[in-house]
């Protein structure tokens, strides 16, 4: 267990932790491994539910059904996922695929398809083979349960080269009743802020109609999934769901209750948990960086800046090679759009101060080593022009990253 501020975070609580709620999977053969690649999440009462996706202009089929169905403010009863091809570019026909995909999980649990959501992941442009997926929903259905076993085999179903599963969860107390919010995601490359690249899943036993849902999932989203960089590329398929299906028995949550800053604290504490599992497990990653900007002149300026540092191939390659190469962090922060110099600017690599007001500081070299060898870093960049401050979570980009990107589809 870990905590994030007050909240303590289980990784071993999944999405079915919380009452309400039942997952299966399957291997079907979309992944020539022989992986699980279709996955079910269902509520057994209608769930109020929320949704972000991705801000690309070019997206998957699941995430036009999906949006589409959330719209209409309609409860939820489930949502189904595979992995291996995302359904992405792939026209009128693709888009029949994953209207298919909810009429036949709506089928098995017993809910109009319209009451289901979908989510693909994997390669773009790549027909799913119906024939097979129909064959893995249906054994999906089939081993619909709760409990550990079924949270670890959806998170590893949602997987395509992640190489662990992603799972956390949190309870606390809304009037009186334990609540708990727990999740899975997945995503290890082709990830950058605007939803990130991923796929989430989250559920809780908490009762939140769905435009609270919504607003607080939004403001979790974009101080944490929102926050994830490891290439600065944005995918097609880009969803976070939650669901509330009320089981805990718990009162309302209401908007500027008490129970609902309660509520959007453990939310965010899960979404923080899940998005740095993500940039732990990058794809050919050996660092996990945290790139911390204040001083800025505007809360954008900073979001700015923050991103240029964390994106700068050339600063990722020199925290690979433990390099304290200052000189790309500062060139990366000015290259930005920053409405100072560096003569107001102070850098700091694990809270030693390397670079101060224009000119380089003698550290110690030794610490500075120690800095550099671990596994998390932190980079602090003042640019004492106001008040503005945000952060980026990333990582270094290693030789690994670039084979594994090399040859992905060949």
């Amino acid at each position: 267990m870990t905590r994030a501020g007050d909240i303590q975070i289980d990784t071993g609580l999944g999405v079915t932790a919380p009452k309400g709620f039942r997952a299966g999977a399957a291997a079907c053969g979309i992944k020539k491994t022989g992986a699980p690649d279709v996955a079910v999440l269902v509520c057994e009462t209608d769930a109020q539910a929320a949704a972000v996706f991705t801000q690309n202009r070019v997206v998957g089929a699941p995430v036009l059904v999906s949006r589409e169905r959330l719209s209409r403010g309609r409860a939820m009863r489930g949502i189904v996922v595979n992995s291996g091809s995302a359904n992405a570019c792939t026209g009128e026909q693709g888009l029949a695929d994953a209207h298919e995909m909810t009429r036949l999980a709506a089928k098995r649990i017993g809910c109009a398809p319209d009451q289901m959501l979908v989510a693909s992941t994997g390669v773009i442009g790549k027909a799913l083979p119906m024939e097979k997926v129909k064959k893995g929903i249906q054994a999906a259905c089939a081993a619909l349960a709760s409990g550990p076993e079924a949270d670890e085999a959806f998170a590893r179903a949602i997987m395509t080269t992640d190489t662990r599963l992603k799972q956390a969860g949190a309870q606390v107390q809304i009037g009186g009743r334990a609540v708990t919010i727990a999740g899975a995601t997945k995503g290890v490359g082709m990830i950058a802020p605007n939803m990130a690249t991923t796929l989430g899943f989250l559920a809780t036993d908490a009762s939140v109609e769905a435009p609270l849902l919504q607003a607080m999932l939004c403001r979790a989203a974009d101080a944490t999934y929102n926050c994830l960089t490891v290439d600065g590329h944005t995918s097609t398929s880009d969803t976070l769901v939650l669901m509330a299906s009320g089981g805990a028995g718990a009162e309302p949550v209401r908007e500027g209750s008490p129970e609902a800053e309660t509520f959007a604290a453990a939310l965010a504490a899960v979404c923080e948990s899940l998005a740095r599992q993500i940039v732990a497990d990058a794809e050919g990653g050996t660092k996990v960086i945290e790139i911390r900007v204040t001083g800025a002149a505007s809360e954008a300026e900073a979001h700015r800046v923050a991103r240029a540092i964390a994106d700068s191939p050339l600063v990722k390659c020199a925290f690979f090679g433990e390099d304290p190469n200052w000189g790309r962090i500062v060139s990366a922060a000015g290259a930005a759009g920053i409405s100072s110099g560096p003569e107001t600017m102070r850098l700091m690599l694990g809270g030693v101060v390397i670079f101060d007001r224009g000119a380089p500081v003698a550290a110690d070299a030794k610490r500075l080593e120690t800095i550099m060898r671990a596994h998390e870093i932190a980079v602090h960049l003042d640019l004492g022009a106001g008040t503005g401050e945000a952060r980026c979570l990333t990582c270094d980009l290693t030789d690994e990253y670039v084979r594994i990107n090399a040859h992905y589809t060949t």
